[in-house]
C-alpha cells in the first residue's frame, strides 16, 4: 500500500476549468489556457510515495509543485484525477472526513513557520493534538518529547517571539511530530532560514527519518537540497512532472534536456556513491585457490590483479599477476598470500567524493563491500574519475523542440 498516490491529477484555477482539462487532454498549451483566463497549476500529475520514504517534489517557482502538495491533504480540491491517502481518495470524503484524514494521517510544515504569537513554544507544539481533543497532561508531554527531538528541550515556556528562524522552524517540525500522523508535508520548510541553519535542519531531518520512518514528501526550489533529502525526487516543470527517480538515475540519466540542463552545475562527487558506481570485478579467485588457478584466470580474463574472495565472498585481497607468475615459476601449490597487497576497502553508500584520497593512496582498486561485507563490485581510479564528470549523453535542444513539437 502507498502512502500518497496521486493519479492523472489536474489542478486549474479559473471559472470552467473542467473545460481546461478537456483542452488540455486535447493537446492545448497551459498558455492557450491562460488567455482564457484559466491557469493550469498541475497537469497530468502521477507519482506514488511509499510509506517511510523521503519523496522531494522540486521545481522553479510557478511550476506548480506548491499546488500539488496542497491537493494531497485536500487543502485545495482537484479539477481532475484523484489522490489517494493509504489507498484511500480523498474525492469522495466529506468535509468531516477530510479534517479527520487531516487530524490522523497528514501533518504540514509550513514555509513562514505559522506559529501562533500568543501561545507559547510548547503550546504551540501540542496544537495539533488540542485540536484532536487529547487532555491537556498527554498533549503536554507529547510536545515535550517532540520538542527534545529536534533539540529544542526547556524551551517550553518561551513566546516565539524570542526564538531565532531556525528554532522557530523547529517547532512547527516539532508540532507536526507531536501530532503522530505517518505522513509529513514540508512546503519549502527551510528555504527561509539562513544557509547553515539551513543544512542543519536538512541534518536532523535525515537523523529524525532514521528514527521515526514518517513518510516524507517534501517540496523546494533547491535542487542541492533536493538531491541530499530524497530518495526519490519528482522534477517539475510548468505544471508537468517531467521525471521522477533517485538523484543518481536524474543525474546519470535526464529524461530531458530541461532536466539535464536544471543538474548540469550539481556536484556529482556528493550526489553519487561508491556502490552506484561500482562494477563488477574483471576475474575472481577464491582464497583457497591456487597459483595455476588464478594464472589461468589471468590468461582469460587479461587484467593485471586479481580480487581474492572467501567462502562468503567477503574480500581477503589483491593479487597482481607478476606475483602469480612467481609463485607459478617456483611451483607453489597455494596462492601466496605474501603477496596479496593491501587494498582499500568502502561501503556502498560511500559518497564518491570521499573516495579519490583513498584511490589515490593504493594502486589497487577500491573494493566496495555491503552492509554485510559482502563484495558488490570494484572501482577502478579511471572509473572513479570518469563518475564525476557530467555525462555527455544529454538530448539536444532540437531534439527537446521536436518533442514539444
Amino acid at each position: 500500500m502507498s502512502a500518497i498516490r496521486a493519479s492523472h491529477v489536474y489542478k486549474i484555477f479559473g471559472r470552467r476549468s473542467e473545460a481546461g482539462v478537456k483542452q488540455l487532454k486535447s493537446g492545448a498549451t497551459r498558455d492557450e489556457l491562460r488567455d482564457q483566463g484559466l491557469t493550469a497549476a498541475v497537469i497530468d500529475a502521477s507519482f506514488e510515495v511509499n510509506p517511510g520514504e523521503i519523496f522531494v517534489v522540486m521545481g522553479l517557482s510557478g511550476s506548480g509543485k506548491s499546488t500539488l502538495i496542497r491537493t494531497v491533504n485536500g487543502l485545495l480540491p482537484i479539477t481532475d484525477g484523484e489522490m489517494y491517502i493509504h489507498d484511500q481518495p480523498l474525492s469522495g470524503l466529506s468535509k468531516l472526513d477530510l479534517r479527520r484524514v487531516r487530524r490522523e494521517n497528514v501533518s504540514m510544515v509550513f514555509q513562514h513557520f505559522a506559529l501562533l504569537p500568543h501561545r507559547t513554544v510548547g503550546e504551540n507544539a501540542a496544537y495539533g493534538l488540542q485540536i484532536k481533543g487529547i487532555n491537556r497532561a498527554d498533549r503536554e508531554a507529547k510536545a515535550n518529547e517532540a520538542l527534545e527531538m529536534v533539540g529544542l528541550g526547556g524551551w517550553g515556556g518561551y513566546s516565539p517571539s524570542e526564538l531565532s528562524g531556525g528554532m522557530q522552524q523547529r517547532v512547527g517540525l516539532a508540532r507536526a511530530l507531536a501530532a503522530g500522523t505517518d505522513i509529513m508535508l514540508m512546503d519549502e520548510a527551510f528555504s527561509a532560514l539562513d544557509p547553515l541553519i539551513r543544512r542543519g535542519m536538512q541534518d536532523q531531518l535525515i537523523e529524525l527519518q532514521q528514527k521515526l520512518e514518517k513518510t516524507v514528501l517534501f517540496i523546494t526550489h533547491d535542487l542541492n537540497e533536493a538531491m541530499r533529502l530524497g530518495d526519490r525526487i519528482a522534477m517539475m516543470r510548468d505544471g508537468r512532472i517531467e521525471q521522477i527517480g533517485t538523484a543518481e538515475q536524474i543525474l546519470n540519466d535526464p529524461a530531458s534536456n530541461y532536466v539535464a540542463r536544471f543538474v548540469a552545475d550539481v556536484d556529482r562527487t556528493r550526489v553519487l556513491t561508491a556502490g552506484s558506481i561500482a562494477e563488477p570485478p574483471y576475474a575472481v579467485t577464491g582464497a583457497e585457490s591456487g597459483p595455476q588457478v588464478a594464472h589461468k584466470l589471468l590468461r582469460e580474463h587479461q587484467p593485471s590483479w586479481l580480487l581474492v574472495v572467501s567462502r562468503d565472498r567477503k574480500p581477503v585481497g589483491i593479487v597482481w599477476e607478476d606475483d602469480v607468475a612467481e609463485a607459478v615459476r617456483k611451483g607453489s601449490s597455494e596462492l601466496p598470500y605474501s603477496a596479496t597487497h593491501e587494498m582499500p576497502v568502502v561501503e556502498a553508500d560511500t559518497p564518491i567524493n570521499e573516495l579519490f584520497e583513498r584511490s589515490a593512496q593504493h594502486r589497487s582498486p577500491l573494493v566496495v563491500v555491503d552492509e554485510r561485507g559482502r563484495v558488490v563490485g570494484v572501482i577502478p581510479r579511471v572509473t572513479l574519475l570518469t563518475a564525476a564528470t557530467p555525462s555527455n549523453g544529454v538530448p539536444d535542444e532540437d531534439e527537446d523542440e521536436e518533442e514539444e513539437a
